[in-house]
């Protein structure tokens, strides 16, 4: 507790954030059902536990505790749960690397438990960390999918939609990683620019180019284009395959390029999606000839065992060696990789289970939905509206959700659970009812499992309190917050499942997030060596430094970059605030702290009336989720118009006993805590620090209003910023001539001008005595001295250059203003050559010198030493 009145000289960011959060309680952040507030629910991203809660994830959980900090403040009961999306690949992985094993080396039952303990260590190290950011999560709603109170609820959406004719099982083409050895859906498909090379052969007498010849055995047909001539002799014939000996047609097709390659092209099951379409369009055979290993199945003749890659050099050497290979040459080519492990995918045939996609559907939702920044609708419209193939569902893993459902041994009709029964694994339970098409009791358990996308698709439905009937109590939730490079998965998948499930959209709001990039400006990644861990920051820096550089560094959905010199601006601005507010505190006596206190001297009601627009912009930029904008006006307001025009204003009156200190000790506590509140969500720790020094009684400023401070003063306004201006502008003046700022400045009189009632704050704040006058100054202009440019006169006067300069000085002062065109130099008539000389001026007044500045509509004539 900051009970203490002594204020540091100098401020810890790590006593203070770890004494803070040892001082804060989980309880003061849970969500409240019984509130009569209005709620505000977040559909907090469940990061995938690795244990490195990366600077990505800080970067947008930054963004999610601005919301849920300002929403409490403005009087929401706010939900910020944090959910686990636990299942997957990355974690099978790292359990087989640690543990030296394969999934199949084990039961599936230990290799799940496996995985479990990994996945509830890799937790409790990142919770860890979004304790040390300060973030206010409500731990009360914290969900972990790979818990049976969580997949359950996955299962039960699984049997609604199916029932709904959303889901079905269909033997079907789908893109397969042969190194994760499971389907992936086409929106985790990533594309790469890889070179390949291009053969040409001899295929029955007719010259093809293919970059995948290792498919000549899964070879269905060959197609050339109707209009292509060249082939005309092939109508109706059929080509035997090379080294395989089936016979295939010869088909014609509008989708055939004529100018790439021979313009003749096999179509193979398959060797991408344009091969599936043939298939399709044509019913064509299904010939399967590679396996779920990448390996070639038997159908490959003597290629069979080998790895795709193995395959096509030998089949090209042996292309070679039968002297039908006519040529090669390298092209770049565009090719789909798994987004986990970048191996190339192949689309294999197999029984998979698929979620049925209705674009028409998910647009209409998605467009009910206010997005932000607007642009990412479009992301999402384009995506769905290029989607070619349902979302295939099933994985060939073992850590997720069980599908839950059977096949008949004896009809193989499918046999589900009713919802009663879930949670089920089927590889280990057998149904409670007969098969309902034969009356078999004899049931396969269904091995595959689900997408993960299939549990945190649903993550909205459970943190609103989905039990499986319509829409749950608190839906939809008001915001989503996620990141633009799952737009296409978890944003699209959620609005699908939302729809198929309530018939409604998932939120309100959806806030898109952009990357964090290396300070090489590329996305980090361990191979390029730009990663920032963001404990390494918090180490440095501290937590609210950190969430500064979020708030501050880019515009929210835009990409930001990384950069430690932004990290120590903002450490710094920390540092300028701690000496505004420790100098603030010093002066804050009991009337100070009244609220009777009047203000009325110019200068405080001008602070007062700015920062009644600096509230009034921080608000406005926190309801539009524009954190930059919000950060970047308190910056202004605190560094320049509190510490840099204000304070050295009237620091005089401050120090000063009696006159209106009081007015101005009430200004600066108005301010200071005004500034508390604004900062609040940004700079937690920091703003709770002084909080406690200003108002040791009032509790905590996160329980405390949203600043609503308002002040209207247009005099002030007007009349306060010219008062700002001139001390500010002839504090400038007096460095420039040499004298420290507090040395005496004689007298100041401000003419054109109203007279202003400044409490005598500019007369202090310049170490002056200042007068008003509304006329305009009697000015008595008089040549001090004129200033030769030798770099003019020398080239063209040459030897007559000083007895020219010596007769310039002897011209009358009407003359040095208003110079002649020639001057008498002896017998000569010298032309005067045009920027030769400049006279300098000073000013008389009354006889008296005096400066002269001219400041906006105001000339300010100065006596020193008066």
């Amino acid at each position: 507790m900051a009970d203490s009145p002594e204020i540091p000289t100098h401020y810890d960011f790590g006593e203070v954030e770890g004494r803070w959060q040892r001082t804060w309680r989980d309880e003061e952040n849970y969500f409240d059902p019984a509130s009569p507030k209005p709620g505000y629910v977040i559909d907090t991203p469940p990061p995938y536990p690795t244990g490195n809660f990366h600077i990505g994830n800080a970067l947008n959980w930054c963004y999610i505790d601005f919301i849920a900090r300002y929403k409490r403040m403005r009087g929401y009961n706010v939900m910020f749960p944090q959910g686990w999306d636990c299942h997957g690949l990355p974690t099978e992985v790292k359990v087989e690397e640690t543990y030296h094993i394969t999934k199949n080396d084990v039961s599936r039952d230990e290799f799940r438990r496996m995985c479990r303990e990994l996945t509830g260590k890799n937790i409790a190290l990142m919770r860890s960390t979004m304790r040390r950011l300060g973030f206010s999560t409500d731990w009360s709603h914290e969900y972990i999918t790979m818990l049976p109170e969580y997949y359950t609820k996955t299962q039960r959406s699984f049997l609604q939609m199916f029932h709904r004719g959303y889901i079905y099982q269909s033997e079907h083409p789908v893109n397969f990683c042969t190194r994760c050895e499971t389907a992936i859906a086409y929106a985790e498909v990533t594309y790469e620019d890889r070179k390949t090379s291009l053969h040409h052969f001899d295929f029955d007498g007719v010259e093809i180019g293919t970059t995948r010849p290792e498919l000549l055995a899964a070879c269905v047909a060959v197609a050339v284009h109707p209009g292509d001539e060249r082939f005309r002799s092939l109508d109706g014939r059929k080509l035997r395959v090379p080294f395989f000996g089936h016979q295939v047609p010869v088909i014609r097709d509008e989708a055939v390029d004529p100018t790439f390659g021979t313009g003749a092209v096999m179509i193979c099951t398959f060797g991408d999606k344009q091969d599936v379409h043939w298939w399709k369009q044509h019913g064509l055979p299904l010939r399967k000839a590679i396996d779920r290993q990448g390996r070639m199945t038997g159908i490959a003749g003597g290629y069979e065992g080998k790895r795709v890659e193995e395959s096509r050099a030998a089949i090209v050497g042996d292309m070679e060696k039968a002297g039908i290979l006519k040529g090669q040459r390298q092209l770049e080519q565009r090719v789909g990789t798994c987004w986990r492990c970048k191996t190339p995918i192949e689309i294999l045939s197999g029984r998979q289970w698929f979620v049925r996609v209705k674009p028409d559907e998910i647009l209409k939702a998605a467009r009910e939905i206010s997005w932000i920044p607007e642009h990412m609708l479009i992301r999402l419209e384009n995506w769905v509206t290029q989607m070619e193939w349902d979302w295939c569902i099933s994985r060939q893993r073992i850590f997720a959700t069980p599908i839950p459902a059977w096949s008949c041994r004896k009809c193989h009709a499918i046999i589900l659970p009713d919802e009663e029964d879930l949670p089920v694994d089927p590889t280990e339970q057998q149904p409670k009812r007969p098969c309902p098409s034969c009356g078999s009791h004899d049931a396969v358990g269904e091995e595959d499992v689900l997408d993960t996308w299939m549990d945190s698709s649903i993550s909205v439905l459970h943190v609103t309190g989905w039990d499986g009937t319509g829409a749950p109590p608190l839906f939809p939730a008001q915001l989503r917050p996620q990141g633009h490079d799952i737009i296409r998965t978890w944003a699209c998948y959620t609005i699908l499942r939302s729809v198929a499930l309530t018939g409604q959209k998932p939120w309100d709001d959806i806030l898109v997030n952009g990357m964090v990039l290396g300070e090489d400006g590329f996305k980090m990644s361990k191979s390029r060596g730009n990663i920032i861990a963001p404990e390494e920051i918090l180490a440095k820096y501290g937590a609210d430094a950190f969430r500064q550089w979020g708030a501050g560094g880019a515009a929210t959905g835009s990409d930001i970059m990384f950069n430690w010199n932004d990290v120590v601006a903002a450490s710094r601005f920390q540092t300028k605030l701690w000496n505004i507010a420790r100098f603030a505190l010093l002066q804050l006596d009991d009337a100070a702290r009244s609220e009777a206190t009047p203000v009325t001297a110019l200068a405080d009601r001008w602070l007062l009336s700015r920062l009644s627009d600096t509230v009034a912009e921080v608000t406005q930029a926190m309801e539009e989720y524009q954190f930059d904008r919000a950060l970047r006006a308190i910056r202004e307001f605190a560094w320049n118009v509190l510490a840099d025009e204000y304070i050295e204003l009237v620091k005089g009156r401050l120090y000063a006993k009696g006159g209106d200190r009081a007015g101005a000790g009430r200004a600066l506590a108005i301010t200071l805590d005004t500034l508390c509140r604004l900062l609040a969500p940004f700079l937690p720790h920091f703003s709770e620090e002084i909080c406690r020094h200003l108002a040791p009684d009032a509790g905590s400023v996160h329980h405390q209003p949203w600043a609503e401070f308002s002040f209207s003063d247009p005099e002030a306004t007007r009349d306060g910023g010219r008062l700002v201006r001139l001390a500010s502008e002839l504090r400038r003046y007096k460095h420039e001539q040499g004298l420290a700022l507090n040395a005496p400045f004689g007298s100041v009189t401000v003419y054109g001008l109203q007279a202003v009632e400044d409490a005598g704050d500019l007369g202090r704040a310049l170490n002056a005595t200042v007068e008003w006058r509304t006329e305009a100054p009697r000015l008595e202009r008089v040549v001090k001295e004129v200033r030769f440019h030798r770099a003019v006169i020398g080239p063209a006067l040459r030897k007559q250059a000083g007895a020219f300069m010596e007769a310039v000085k002897q011209l009358p002062p009407e003359a040095l203003e208003a110079p002649p065109s020639t001057l008498r130099i002896g017998d000569d008539e010298v032309p005067v050559p045009p920027g030769s000389y400049t006279p300098v001026f000073s000013y008389r007044i009354e006889g008296a010198a005096v400066d002269v500045v001219t400041i906006g509509d105001a000339v300010v004539a100065i006596r020193r030493g008066s």
